[in-house]
């Protein structure tokens, strides 16, 4: 009993120090203006008016896992007699399943090729794309390489299709291409394993 009290407490504690509760209700606001968003696009009419709202509203849940990998204790984690990994995977995989799970909804109802499946496929892409970058310049600007690329991709190819397109244009394809599954689930395999082994990086001075 009073391990499971000390588990449940030290979950609690991490969770709080990752801001991970605001996190789910900005998660929770994002899926519901994604909702609100694909429902005035009118995609019955043409389904590729839904292409912002699959590229866009995973990228901006993914800012919002990759900003609540910041740790502001770097040196505490580091010395700590438990190793972190096993806290730093279920962080992200709970975050990355919860916004997986919420985000199709937005695209329910039509047949389209840019369904529930295309969510997915955007959510952990681009969830990889910020855990990676959380590693590499730190979890406060995880978003800013994560968004620099969709938003160049979905500006500049967003009637790109088949071939080649469907590994460096991923987010804005339809979701049958296996290509662009693919490369979606390396991005969000390799990135969420740098995450997981690393750590976010340390940010701001050391005292």
């Amino acid at each position: 009993m009073r391990h499971d009290r000390a588990l449940a407490a030290g979950l609690l504690l991490y969770a709080r120090s990752r801001t991970v509760p605001r996190a789910l209700v900005v998660l929770l606001a994002t899926a519901g203006l994604a909702v609100w968003a694909a429902h005035s696009l009118n995609a019955h009419i043409d389904p590729d008016r839904r292409v912002p709202v699959v590229a866009l509203a995973p990228l901006f849940a993914a800012a919002v896992i990759g900003s609540s990998l910041h740790t502001a204790s770097d040196e505490l984690d580091r010395t700590a007699v438990r190793p972190w990994w096993r806290l730093r995977a279920l962080h992200l995989l709970a975050l990355t399943g919860l916004a997986a799970a919420l985000l199709p909804v937005a695209v329910l109802g039509h047949t389209s090729v840019f369904g529930p499946p295309a969510m997915i496929r955007n959510t952990l892409g681009g969830t990889g794309l910020t855990a990676a970058a959380a590693t590499l310049v730190g979890a406060r600007l995880s978003w800013l390489p994560a968004f620099g690329y969709v938003s160049a991709v979905y500006l500049g190819a967003a009637g790109a299709r088949g071939g080649a397109s469907g590994v460096w244009a991923w987010p804005v394809q339809p979701e049958g291409g296996t290509a662009s599954w693919a490369t979606a689930l390396v991005v969000f395999l390799g990135g969420g394993a740098l995450y997981v082994a690393r750590g976010a990086r340390a940010e701001g001075p050391r005292s």
